[in-house]
């Protein structure tokens, strides 16, 4: 991606902050780590938004509804026996 030269103002003390957790070795990287954190953000709010505006359909409904037939599972074994709780 293409980088563009910009003059900004910032708050020293945020910046400092910011290049500190991110471990950035820039004031630059600090800004394009914060800048791609808040527009991946954004993004994942405005995907849960869409998703939460639109009801479920009758096929979504049933499979959140569906259990599944565990009775394939069942066994005789003793699981107490195999496990002993003093083990």
């Amino acid at each position: 991606m293409a980088k563009e030269k910009a003059t900004i103002t910032v708050d020293r003390a945020k910046l400092s902050e910011a290049r500190a957790l991110l471990g950035a070795s820039s004031s630059s990287a600090a800004i394009d780590v914060a800048l791609s954190e808040l527009i991946r953000v954004h993004r994942l709010r405005h995907d849960v938004k869409a998703y939460t505006e639109t009801p479920p359909t009758a096929e979504e409904i049933a499979l959140g509804l569906a259990s599944p037939d565990w009775s394939d599972l069942a066994d005789d074994t003793d699981w107490d026996a195999v496990w002993p709780e003093d083990s």
